[in-house]
């Protein structure tokens, strides 16, 4: 398991390289050119800045199991289909009961922002928030690094089983 942050605008890129820190996971931070992150205990892989290239190249990155730190709801379920556990700055995990009506919301902005409307944008961030992420992230982990024992002691037991014959 590891962690992959979609950098780009991410307000939880030390928290979450924190918590990784913690559990010995490996973090990749990934962002274009115009959002360049260099921190100590994440690997960064900088993207040619373009439409969705930081997104096309965590995709083709993340493996089951691992987690995802993203607010792209598009990204998120790109990950979702591959097996992997997106979960937003706030906490939130995107999951298949909820990801089709965020991706519905989204594009009900979009055609209102092309039609000339305003939406509402984002609040200022609070501690809260904050504490909700580091609670979501650190139980997406623990429930994570179980199931790779679990997933370690059947392979074992199946190993050991086999050599006996």
């Amino acid at each position: 398991m590891r962690i992959l942050i979609d950098a780009d605008g991410c307000p939880v890129v030390d928290l979450t390289i924190g918590l990784a820190r913690e559990f010995g996971l490996e973090c990749i931070i990934l962002c274009d050119t115009a959002h360049y992150f260099n921190r100590e205990g994440a690997r960064t892989v900088v993207l040619s800045q373009g439409a969705d290239s930081v997104d096309f190249a965590l995709v083709n990155m993340v493996q089951a199991g691992d987690i995802v730190v993203t607010q792209d709801y598009g990204l998120a379920a790109m990950c979702l289909a591959r097996n992997s556990k997106p979960v937003n700055q706030n906490g939130m995990r995107y999951h298949d009961g909820n990801i089709d009506g965020l991706l519905a919301s989204r594009h009900t902005a979009q055609k209102i922002r092309r039609g000339g409307g305003r939406t509402k944008g984002p609040t200022k961030r609070t501690k809260e928030q904050d504490e909700a992420f580091i609670c979501q992230l650190r139980n997406m982990i623990v429930a994570g690094l179980a199931e790779e024992d679990k997933v370690q002691t059947a392979n074992k037991q199946q190993n050991e089983g086999g050599n006996e014959q």
